[in-house]
């Protein structure tokens, strides 16, 4: 079900939501959060809401959306209230303000939050550069933008790096849990020797290729060299040790090759993940993320290699040179 109220208040959408929920139940009251979703008044809010509606289903919640609109109009909020089938397992709120309200996105998010539950913001694209000083950022215990979904990627995250504070993360860094899983548990196994160095390749605008590097220097003290390879994303990594290397590689963006001395290769599903998938896992956690944050910090500790200015120098890994 989708209602419409055009030139609206917050007042008149909070009792709108009353009614609908005392007339036929269909907005039930079990939410365990208040998602804010702040984009632009465009194609991406439908995009956005998307993803939210299939995160929900595993975190039922509150999906308030802020979608500012031009800012020469008049000032004006008009709201849409979607619940049952249209919201997924949530409710979703969408405030489109225009004019001078399209400045005052906290003022008209605060009446709609629900009480006593936690509160997360998440930036589909155009993140602010000081997310916890954002006005509704202010208002969240967790933080979520999308460095990769930047115009510069590699430039935003630069700019999470000086603005991090505790409840920030970024899904460039959500998008490695597959690949840190993967390197971690192929240190489980023999031979059991010190890695002295590695190599992480991807794309050249590739955010979660830099932070990769960032979490090898940071978890293992060793030196990491960044290399461009042509993608998509992540393209390999390679620990160094002195009886072999330990090579993860994936030329595809879907399946991965492990080689490592006196194993047997293996092949990986390592699928490049979806907004929905890495949304859901990052509202699993309310609390800092002390692992990003020392990998933010290890970034200084990672070196550029030569081809990192030039990418048509690389060439492209085949699944043949595994």
């Amino acid at each position: 079900m989708i209602v419409d109220l055009p030139s609206t208040t917050t007042s008149q959408v909070n009792k709108k939501m009353v009614e609908l929920r005392e007339s036929g139940g269909a907005v039930a009251l079990g939410r365990v959060l208040t998602l804010v979703i702040v984009t632009g008044d465009g194609t991406e809010t439908e995009e956005a809401i998307q993803e939210a509606n299939e995160a929900s289903r595993e975190h039922p919640a509150r999906v308030i959306v802020v979608a500012k609109g031009a800012r020469q109009a008049a000032a004006r909020l008009d709201a849409q209230i979607r619940i049952g089938g249209d919201a997924g397992a949530s409710e979703v709120v969408v405030l489109r303000l225009y004019g001078p309200l399209a400045e005052e996105g906290a003022g008209s998010v605060v009446p709609l939050l629900l009480p006593d539950a936690p509160v997360v913001v998440w930036w589909p694209n155009d993140a602010p550069e000081f997310p916890a000083k954002d006005p509704i950022g202010e208002l969240a215990h967790r933080r979520i933008t999308d460095a990769a979904a930047e115009p510069d990627p590699i430039e935003a995250l630069r700019t999470r790096v000086r603005s991090y504070v505790d409840g920030d993360t970024d899904l460039a860094w959500t998008r490695l849990t597959s690949w840190r899983a993967l390197l971690a548990a192929s240190l489980d196994l023999p031979p059991f020797e010190p890695i002295e160095g590695a190599v992480v390749s991807g794309e050249s605008d590739s955010p979660s290729t830099d932070l990769l590097a960032g979490w090898l220097a940071a978890s293992l003290g060793i030196p990491v060299r960044r290399e461009v390879h042509r993608g998509p994303g992540i393209v390999s990594a390679v620990l160094e040790r002195p009886s072999g290397n330990v090579e993860v590689v994936r030329p595809d963006g879907k399946i991965g090759y492990l080689t490592q001395p006196g194993q047997q290769d293996r092949r990986v599903t390592l699928h490049r993940r979806a907004v929905r998938d890495c949304l859901a896992e990052e509202l699993r956690r309310l609390g800092p993320d002390e692992i990003y944050e020392s990998t933010l910090r290890g970034l200084s500790n990672v070196v550029r290699g030569e081809g990192s200015e030039n990418e048509e120098q690389a060439e492209p890994v085949s699944a043949g040179q595994q």
